[in-house]
């Protein structure tokens, strides 16, 4: 019986040192000779100055929480209290047929539309209302962002050409080509319009 023990406790540390402590840092060093972007957050830096990341949504918004005109909005996010915050990753939890959830869905779809000046009939992308399931998405449908173009171009005081061109331009296409929708990274294509003035 004290012989099992002991091999049992050897197997235990063993196993915790080898996959707890080695394995994790011979990964973690493979992926920064490999990948190093990608292991560093794929941060993306403006003139040097780290402005977010391509994996990680976020707001664009004014001190008081007001969507900015000039800016492309990205889709709702339930994580944090104000949206888009990483240390707190996750959806609202509410069923499709939740009275709460209806009640944030349609105040959402009326705010689009006044935002974006369209008509009460018109139709809404599913993204620009609903939250993604871990609430950090960065990316939007190329829908949803054709939707905003014409605000963004008013407000910028750009032609609605250029901003629909570079919508265009900073589209991703479907997963392996035939999953999911083609979307629009938020933070990239706001990069963009900066660019432009």
């Amino acid at each position: 019986m004290r012989r099992q023990l002991l091999t049992a406790l050897l197997v235990t540390v063993v196993l915790t040192v080898m996959l707890g402590i080695v394995y994790p840092l011979v990964m973690t060093g493979i992926a920064q000779v490999a990948f190093p972007r990608q292991a560093g957050g794929s941060l993306v830096k403006v003139h040097g100055t780290v402005v977010g990341s391509a994996l990680i949504g976020q707001n664009f918004t004014d001190a008081k929480g007001n969507p900015l005109a000039r800016y492309f909005q990205p889709r709702p996010s339930a994580a944090g209290s104000s949206g888009y915050d990483p240390t707190a990753s996750g959806a609202s939890n509410l069923g499709p047929s939740n009275p709460t959830l209806l009640k944030e869905v349609a105040d959402r779809v009326a705010a689009y539309r006044m935002l974006n000046g369209l008509p009460a009939n018109a139709s809404v992308p599913v993204d620009a209302v609903t939250a993604s399931s871990s609430g950090l998405d960065p990316d939007i449908s190329e829908a949803n962002a054709l939707d905003q173009a014409a605000r963004v171009a008013n407000a910028r005081h750009l032609p609605a050409a250029t901003v629909t061109a570079l919508v265009h331009a900073h589209t991703d296409g479907r997963g392996w080509g035939v999953l999911g929708e083609k979307t629009v990274n938020v933070l990239d294509l706001n990069i963009a319009l900066d660019r432009l003035g």
